[in-house]
């Protein structure tokens, strides 16, 4: 059977889909992080009493071609991950109350949380964001209802949120991003996404998804959030709906634009990675 070519838009903004795309093992794609190189760092989801031991992190090169694999003996349940500036890799393992950081190579070099402890502090936590400023924070989604927010050198700032649909309250907080000088929240069950400064003071509720499931954001501040409808959507640095487009099947888990202006979908269903290209 011939293959079709498709092509999605973002308002002027055309891309061409590929997908499946990446040389992946087998595992739930579950997110996916671009470091300054191009090189694609894609979050793989096993559990952990049923399934073989396999790598979390795959290291993708610029081209799909694979030059690493790594992590089975660190993650148990990784759900989200981020890259910092330096290269550095925050893996957030859920199951584990953990985020697991790692150097470029995949070498553990430190954690935020106590280990297998829930409630010191994270009670199975759903997504990390490291901020320009140099803060980190952590979305606590799934057995809390909160965000943290750390030092560069690991030391809590602060927590803020609470169970609830009023402004700063959450419902599975799922994901969290940092823009120029917002920390955005993709408040999962309560349909929208919210908007804070950098000490977690409210600022703004999005609204125009259902069930949102990552944020990103492109050199020029807009904000790319992708949803279960599936769609993903383009919004102006303010939050206003610029566009929207259906590029995956079931939604995009992670979501990540490189610094070509490629965006990366991490799909669970079915399991692959998919990219948009601009044409």
């Amino acid at each position: 059977m011939a293959r079709q070519s498709l092509v999605v838009s973002l308002g002027d903004r055309r891309y061409r889909v590929e997908r499946p795309w990446g040389d992946l093992p087998s595992g739930l794609v579950s997110d996916v992080a671009c470091d300054g190189r191009g090189h694609v760092f894609v979050l793989l989801r096993h559990d952990s009493y049923v399934d073989p031991d396999a790598p979390a992190v795959v290291e993708l090169a610029p081209d799909g071609a694979r030059l690493a694999a790594w992590g089975a003996a660190e993650i148990a349940d990784g759900h989200m991950l981020a890259c910092a500036p330096d290269g550095r890799l925050f893996v957030v393992d859920r199951d584990a109350h953990q985020i697991v950081v790692f150097d470029p190579g995949g070498t553990k070099i430190g954690a935020i949380g106590e280990r297998h402890a829930p409630g010191a502090p994270f009670n199975h936590p759903s997504g990390v964001a490291i901020a320009p400023w140099g803060d980190i924070y952590v979305a606590d989604g799934y057995g809390a209802a909160r965000v943290h927010r750390f030092a560069a050198d690991f030391s809590p700032l602060g927590v803020w949120g609470a169970a609830g649909r009023r402004s700063s309250e959450f419902s599975t907080p799922h994901a969290v991003w940092t823009t120029a000088d917002r920390v955005l929240v993709a408040d999962r069950e309560n349909d929208r996404v919210q908007a804070f400064t950098a000490e977690g003071v409210f600022v703004a509720s999005w609204f125009g998804f259902t069930r949102p499931m990552d944020i990103c954001s492109d050199p020029a501040g807009n904000i790319l959030v992708s949803d279960q409808v599936p769609r993903l959507h383009l919004l102006s640095a303010a939050g206003a709906p610029l566009a929207m487009c259906r590029p995956v099947l079931n939604g995009g888990h992670g979501i990540w634009m490189d610094g070509a202006g490629r965006i990366y979908l991490a799909e669970l269903s079915p399991s692959r990675l998919t990219r948009l290209v601009p044409v």
